[in-house]
């Protein structure tokens, strides 16, 4: 049986609400043939959600970790190839730090790539009739920061597979913002992980075909 942490962050930036966390906090507990979820609450603070992933992966030892947050502006479940190691805040963290330009580890390499199976779960995801992209960028703000670190304590670790997936705004998120804004239900947020974490699971490579994605 899969252990298989899932996380998700606190809102941030004066929102209400982090479809992050909503979404990963439905599947606490959540079984399948193969593995079973466990979901904690990263804050949205740079060091701090990396102290609280670390202490996450000494608990539970998992088999896969995968981090989710929040991308408002996309219209997809994109699934992150690489994290970079810089921290370059376009908005200030929830306890108030805007980073510039910093490494997320001094003298770490300059990225890591996924590996989770990510074009295997962008096609699970298709052929389950949800919008879903392979992603080339995380940004560089705390979830980039979390992809970065996760994988860099991962490096030693091959048996445990990880990554990063972000997903859009709610409705509710959309309907607030001052321009015409892509959202997607909470339910088929909750639906799109679950076969994230089923194909990551049943999966031992990834699929080999071009393309998945522009982000």
């Amino acid at each position: 049986m899969n252990t298989v942490l899932l996380t998700g962050f606190e809102p941030f930036n004066q929102q209400p609400i982090n479809p992050a966390w909503e979404t990963v906090r439905a599947l606490d507990g959540w079984r399948g043939d193969d593995h079973v979820v466990v979901s904690r609450q990263l804050p949205c603070v740079f060091g701090d959600a990396l102290a609280a992933l670390h202490a996450a992966i000494d608990e539970l030892r998992p088999d896969v970790v995968i981090a989710v947050g929040q991308a408002g502006g996309r219209s997809d479940i994109t699934v992150e190839r690489v994290a970079i190691n810089v921290d370059d805040a376009p908005i200030a963290d929830n306890r108030g730090a805007r980073i510039v330009d910093e490494p997320v580890i001094p003298g770490g390499p300059v990225g890591y790539f996924s590996t989770l199976p990510i074009k295997a779960i962008v096609h699970a995801l298709r052929e389950a009739g949800i919008p879903a992209s392979v992603s080339q960028t995380a940004g560089t703000f705390v979830c980039n920061h979390v992809f970065y670190g996760l994988m860099h304590a991962l490096r030693d670790k091959p048996a445990i597979r990880g990554g990063f997936i972000h997903i859009p705004f709610l409705p509710q998120q959309a309907a607030r913002q001052p321009v015409p804004t892509p959202s997607m239900s909470l339910a088929d947020m909750i639906e799109a992980v679950k076969i994230a974490v089923a194909t990551t699971c049943s999966t031992t490579g990834d699929l080999r075909e071009a393309g998945g994605g522009t982000h």
